[in-house]
């Protein structure tokens, strides 16, 4: 069983949380405290409902957590936060294209080539309107459909979309997995 090393940036009561229990599991209530969340929710689901490893995901788990492969990849320290680096099996890591993720939560199409992306954008051109309008609103749910099918292509490596770099998603973080935790 290869191991790696991973880092994740998380608010401090989820180091308060792995003290306590052991383990943590990303509820909703954690993840969508800000007034912008709502626009993500719908993405969010998405992910957790179609992630390859969401069979495995563990009771109590709703979200997968996010990790960073390099120690800079955490984002800016925030104040109330703590950096985890993590070692654990590489099996349980999912790895999510950052680009194509971008697009996702921007609520646009992942095209499956450069053909596919004209049909697409000749598709919104002739409806005079937009991914966002589509997936915002209730008035195309064809295009909306078309747009979240496309998103299977966030698992498909052989689809380009901008960088190949990546973030991991794992469904819980245990406290014997934890090898430093920095609070920022």
């Amino acid at each position: 069983m290869e191991t790696i090393r991973v880092w994740t940036k998380q608010h401090i009561s989820v180091w308060e949380t792995l003290q306590r229990d052991g383990v943590y599991h990303a509820r909703a209530e954690g993840i969508f405290r800000n007034e912008d969340a709502h626009l993500m929710m719908d993405s969010y689901r998405w992910l957790a409902a179609n992630l390859p490893n969401a069979s495995r995901k563990p009771a109590g788990a709703e979200y997968p957590i996010w990790l960073s492969f390099s120690r800079a990849g955490t984002m800016l320290p925030t104040p109330d936060t703590v950096l985890l680096e993590l070692e654990v099996d590489a099996d349980l890591v999912t790895n999510v294209n950052i680009a194509k993720w971008g697009t996702i939560l921007n609520c646009s199409y992942i095209p499956a080539d450069a053909q596919d992306k004209k049909r697409h954008s000749q598709l919104l051109r002739d409806w005079g309107t937009s991914d966002e309008k589509a997936c915002m609103t209730q008035f195309y749910p064809q295009i909306k459909r078309e747009i979240q099918a496309s998103w299977a292509r966030l698992f498909d490596d052989s689809i380009q979309l901008g960088s190949p770099e990546s973030y991991g998603t794992i469904w819980e973080v245990r406290k014997e997995w934890v090898r430093s935790a920095e609070i920022l």
